[in-house]
């Protein structure tokens, strides 16, 4: 009976540019990224996995650069006698043509382009069924054509895809989400999907390994990889999550209320060990009420702390700050200086004014008091 280990990821984005980040923060993100393949053939050389299903997203554009692409195609050639089997996804579809020819022109034996729809035997008795973008946007599940597809008795029946099987902003199903049911419809023994940048599990047949190197705080934590054993037709896969990643991306809330010591709730919330700090982007998302003094503090250590960090971030949209009379005393207790503290307060407290605006009044009192502070010390 034909057995068969091999690893599944998806949503590598070589190339991606983190626009969002500084320029130190990005360079660092995109070199992890950039060696993420070598990892990976690391595990599947470990593991015993002679085989790597990339289901999409290998790169971040249609548009990579010479320098992306030949850099992935080195890597991957490092790792022979391992076979990788990629499809293009929404991102490199295959309808960006320079892009595939150059893949082509330059790959070498281990690196196998998959671009049409059309069952391919991998291994003795295993056959993959892969269901690439072809466009960007194909209006239709991509999947459908498993359902007749025709294989040799007796074969793993393996589908690769690209796409959603849920809008998850809208939970409902649209014309080119695959059918939650492929893997059965289809006698697959194992879909390996890709598209969900966090691991997903459809089905006990079907499922998202997640991108391997995290890129948001959507999907926390490292990021990781699957692990597919196969024991045969027919019999159902068992799966190992792998992590992968170098860096951990960690979604912090903190809820604050006046009289909180607030550098020990930060302290007790990051990381333990200072070590693992520079592998780490960190978004503490503050919540609650605090004095015009707390937020000073919140503010100052997380500009002290940063630096430590590959990223570190305050989140305060949802902090409210209780302004207070010896607040305004502090600012200045007489004069014109006084006059725009008594007023910024008062229409940060006016329920009567919309409120964007009493949102504005409070920044603006905030920036007010910390600048006066700040002088004063």
């Amino acid at each position: 009976m034909t057995s068969l280990r091999l690893l599944h990821t998806s949503d590598l984005h070589l190339g991606k540019r983190f626009g969002q980040f500084d320029e130190e923060t990005r360079a660092a993100l995109q070199q992890a990224r950039m060696g993420i393949l070598s990892r990976l053939a690391g595990i599947a050389t470990a593991e015993g996995a002679g085989h790597v299903l990339i289901a999409g997203d290998l790169f971040d554009t249609e548009t990579p650069s010479a320098r992306v692409i030949r850099q992935a195609l080195a890597a991957m050639a490092a790792a022979d006698p391992v076979q990788w089997w990629i499809i293009p996804g929404n991102h490199d579809s295959g309808a960006a043509e320079p892009l595939w020819a150059e893949m082509a022109r330059h790959a070498p034996q281990n690196v196998h382009l998959l671009m049409q729809p059309t069952p391919v035997e991998i291994a003795p008795g295993v056959t993959l069924l892969p269901a690439p973008c072809e466009r960007r946007f194909a209006g239709q599940d991509r999947t459908i054509w498993m359902d007749s597809a025709e294989t040799p008795e007796g074969h793993l029946r393996i589908g690769l895809a690209h796409g959603a099987v849920l809008d998850f902003d809208r939970d409902q199903n649209g014309a080119e989400t695959i059918a939650t049911n492929r893997a059965s419809s289809a006698r697959l023994d194992y879909l390996a999907l890709g598209d969900w940048h966090g691991d997903f599990t459809l089905n006990g047949h079907s499922r998202y390994p997640g991108t391997p190197e995290r890129d948001r705080f959507k999907h926390p934590g490292r990021g990781s990889c699957l692990l597919v054993d196969l024991p045969g037709p027919g019999q159902p896969p068992q799966l190992r999550p792998v992590e992968v990643g170098q860096y951990h991306w960690q979604d912090l809330t903190l809820e604050l209320a006046p009289g909180q010591d607030i550098g020990a709730l930060i302290r007790e919330a990051l990381p333990d060990d200072p070590q693992d700090w520079p592998d780490c982007l960190i978004r503490i998302r503050a919540r609650g009420w605090v004095t015009a003094d707390q937020h000073m503090q919140l503010s100052g250590f997380v500009a002290e702390q940063a630096p430590a960090f590959c990223h570190l971030s305050l989140d305060g949209d949802d902090l409210r700050i209780e302004h207070r009379a010896e607040d305004l005393d502090q600012i200045a207790t007489t004069g014109a200086l006084r006059a725009a503290a008594e007023l910024l307060m008062a229409e940060s407290q006016n329920s009567a004014l919309a409120e964007e605006a009493r949102d504005v009044a409070a920044a603006a009192l905030n920036r007010l008091y910390a600048a006066v502070r700040e002088g004063a010390e």
